[in-house]
């Protein structure tokens, strides 16, 4: 009897030590997972990203979608899965070598899988859908087509997001150093710019004051050196953060680094690798990065050294955690290598020169947070709790409230001051328990949510629920917040006329919108009968597919939006078909 299983994610999270990685792949057992393409690539593995590394290859599909998709290698499909985020429609495809494959963002599934996907949301009335398969449900051979490519989930163009992990693990691999997928690629990484931070420790925290930024000159295209020629001074404890970027033939997208390696005196000190990593790790790229610097550039900001909290799986090598150690007057050879996943390396060397130490400023009114213990923070009617390992580094912190008033929407109401009880620049790994007291009226309660002031001025939706006084929320975004209410519900439009001959058109198509808090579920009525809707929150739409025959009669339409916040929005019309 075929049985399908429905299976918590929650090996999706286990972490492997790196010694007892799988061997790896060989690359001959594998296609190239889409037919008809030029295969140029628009994004690659590990890329570092607000929160979390990239977990596959983006693959182009030269702007349009429906470019068929095969399966790479024997196995079975072994899981389904439907969201209007994330991977939008995503195939995962257990190959008998211990791998699986991942596709994500396609437009549809091959026909056997796309009818078993519909009957199962049928069923279970639910658009957003995640299938487990066993190995005898769809068993596949390589080159056999599995699904077409397209542009559903958070995608922002018709492409193929595609992986390789270790089945047994979970973990992601970076398809194109192990030789998998070969893109065309002979440009050396840009270094861009080198910054030094002198690390001084007060009450016992670590205090990084960046001293300097020097940008970087190319010499040749492997070779780089310092806008400035004379030797560079540094405090007693430091370390350097590098700014760099990559390209590839053919594209104009930029790329993310494979490895950044720092030598003192020719002696390697640190290196940065991205070879892989299990999904509990992805967080990281927080502490991998200068957090600050990398949200606000399109470059890559590598932090030569390793954070007290950091993950160590992606430094190979770390002698002092990195840390850059120099007494007065002693001099220092360093040399810097950037690689790209092809191969490519480009290199930097500059002198340093030790000095005196710079004591880091200290606000006597500042709290200690120790990111090994449990730390709460207050300031008037606003507390934030953060669990021991949220921070990356023990900090020391001033919540205050502030006198700031956001940016004018008057489609928010606005229901108590502004608190600033950890700074956006500081990135969490573990969410943060976030309490403001407020006078809510009861008719604004259900909407009631808390808001955070992000680094453009506008307020973005930070969760929470009113009880009893106050707002709560577990998040782990930082910066500046406040309690609004949301009473605006979410706009629906149709793409049809109301009463409109659809005989020829291939479904429902809507135009949804929201104010805020963003959509958080859509349910769709034909004739009276819960119905298939996909979302595209990346173009505000919805549609329903006519995958029944036409009767040329006349059917009622009903469309429920619902935002985060409660607010809820009824459309209703008729069409023939």
């Amino acid at each position: 009897m075929q049985r399908l299983f429905l299976i918590p994610l929650l090996f999706a999270s286990l972490a492997a030590p790196r010694a007892s990685h799988a061997q790896s792949p060989d690359p001959a057992d594998y296609l190239f997972p889409v037919c008809g393409v030029q295969g140029l690539y628009s994004a690659n593995f590990g890329e570092m990203r607000p929160n979390h590394f990239h977990s596959g290859v983006d693959i182009k599909t030269d702007g349009v979608e429906g470019k068929p998709l095969v399966a790479v290698a024997d196995g079975y499909v072994s899981r389904i899965a439907v969201s209007p985020s994330g991977y939008g429609r995503a195939l995962y495809i257990a190959l008998d070598n211990g791998t699986t494959a991942v596709y994500g963002h396609l437009s549809r599934f091959r026909d056997d899988l796309e009818a078993f996907v519909r009957s199962e949301r049928l069923r279970q009335r639910r658009n957003r859908i995640d299938l487990w398969c066993t190995a005898d449900r769809f068993p596949v051979r390589q080159g056999d087509t599995v699904g077409y490519s397209g542009n559903s989930g958070t995608s922002f163009g018709p492409h193929l997001h595609y992986e390789i992990r270790e089945t047994a693990t979970q973990r992601t691999l970076n398809t194109v150093r192990l030789g998998i997928v070969r893109p065309k690629d002979d440009l050396p990484p840009t270094i861009v710019r080198i910054r030094y931070f002198e690390t001084d420790t007060v009450r016992g925290i670590p205090v990084h004051t960046e001293r300097f930024a020097c940008d970087a000159v190319k010499s040749d295209p492997h070779t780089y050196r310092l806008a400035r020629t004379a030797p560079l001074e540094v405090g007693p404890c430091g370390h350097f953060v590098v700014e760099a970027t990559d390209r590839r033939n053919g594209v104009a997208n930029t790329f993310g680094l494979y490895r950044m390696t720092q030598y003192v005196d020719d002696r390697p000190v640190f290196e940065y690798r991205m070879d892989g990593f299990t999904f509990d790790r992805s967080r990281y790229c927080n502490a991998a990065a200068h957090y600050p610097l990398q949200v606000a550039t399109r470059h890559e900001a590598i932090r030569l050294a390793a954070l007290e909290g950091a993950c160590t799986d992606f430094c190979p090598t770390l002698v002092g955690r990195g840390a850059l150690r120099t007494q007065e007057g002693q001099s220092h050879r360093i040399r810097i290598e950037a690689e790209d996943d092809c191969g490519n390396i480009s290199q930097i060397a500059f002198t340093v020169r030790g000095r005196g130490a710079r004591p880091a400023a200290c606000d006597s009114l500042a709290v200690v947070c120790d990111r090994r213990r449990t730390s709460t923070l207050a300031a008037d009617e606003a507390t934030l709790t953060l669990p021991a390992g949220a921070l990356y580094e023990s900090l020391c912190v001033r919540p205050e409230r502030l006198s700031l008033r956001p940016k004018a929407d008057t489609t928010l109401i606005l229901l108590s001051p502004v608190y600033r009880l950890l700074d956006a620049s500081v990135p969490l790994q573990k969410a943060a328990t976030v309490r403001i007291r407020a006078f809510v009226p009861e008719k604004l309660r259900p909407h009631t949510t808390l808001a955070v002031i992000d680094r453009k001025g506008r307020l973005v939706n930070a969760g929470g629920r009113y009880d009893d006084g106050t707002v709560t929320a577990r998040t782990t975004q930082t910066g500046p917040m406040l309690v609004v209410a949301d009473t605006v519900p979410p706009t629906v439009r149709p793409l049809f006329a109301d009463g409109a001959d659809l005989s020829r058109a291939e479904g429902l198509a809507f135009r949804l919108g929201d104010n805020f808090s963003g959509i958080a579920s859509c349910e769709l009525y034909i004739d009276g009968e819960w119905s298939i809707c996909d979302r595209y929150p990346m173009k505000g739409t919805a549609f329903h597919p006519f995958d029944t025959p036409r009767t040329q009669s006349r059917h009622t339409v009903r469309l429920e939006a619902s935002d985060a916040s409660g607010n809820r929005t009824v459309w209703t019309g008729m069409f023939y078909r």
